[in-house]
């Protein structure tokens, strides 16, 4: 009971080592909070930034492995599945479905990563990528499909081909997996009956 639950960080070089409360000058502070490190990395030198930043602050629910969730998702701009989520309908930028998560209920994303199991209603915007390990079954409506060897896709999946649009807004007419999107005909005007 002598230790302390976490250990502390090692002091950056040339700093002085931080008092043990995180309110004291000099300790590490969450990006964006006042007194952070440039570039949003604690001890981080200045003008650095962390690769990838707009991904890096996403709002994100990541559900880990052996948790499980039900209910209603609100806010949250990425949705990590390595566990189990079931919800009604969850609008988010950002679904990744980690080998071994489950997903069950409807979502609507910009773009989804499935190596896990979606069971339900899958709406993307953009793109989809199914792993070799990944499982739909349901329906899905995607902009783009990219489907590794080993993947399954069990159920109804629609191709969107209106202009790309944010979640929440509403659905243009998908063309169905299967069948060739109508083209347009020109029109034709009839040719004259030959006298006879």
């Amino acid at each position: 009971m002598g230790r302390a639950p976490f250990p502390a960080a090692p002091p950056a070089p040339g700093s002085t080592p931080a008092a043990p409360s995180g309110s004291l000058p000099g300790a590490a502070r969450p990006p964006g909070a006042p007194g952070a490190a440039p570039g949003g990395v604690p001890g981080a030198a200045p003008g650095t930034s962390r690769p990838n930043r707009e991904a890096a602050e996403r709002r994100t629910l990541v559900v880990g492995r052996g948790i499980s969730v039900q209910g209603t998702v609100q806010d949250a701009e990425r949705l990590v599945v390595e566990g189990t989520v079931e919800a009604s309908m969850i609008q988010a930028t950002e679904l990744a479905v980690a080998p071994g998560g489950v997903f069950r209920g409807a979502i609507e994303v910009q773009d989804a990563e499935l190596a896990g199991t979606i069971d339900g209603t899958l709406t993307v915007n953009g793109a989809l990528v199914i792993r070799g390990t990944g499982r739909l079954v349901g329906t899905a409506r995607c902009r783009r499909l990219q489907v590794e060897d080993g993947g399954q896709v069990s159920g109804k999946l629609e191709m969107l081909t209106d202009a790309p649009r944010g979640p929440g807004q509403p659905v243009g007419e998908p063309v169905q997996a299967g069948k060739p999107a109508p083209t347009p005909q020109p029109a034709v005007e009839p040719a004259p009956a030959a006298a006879s």
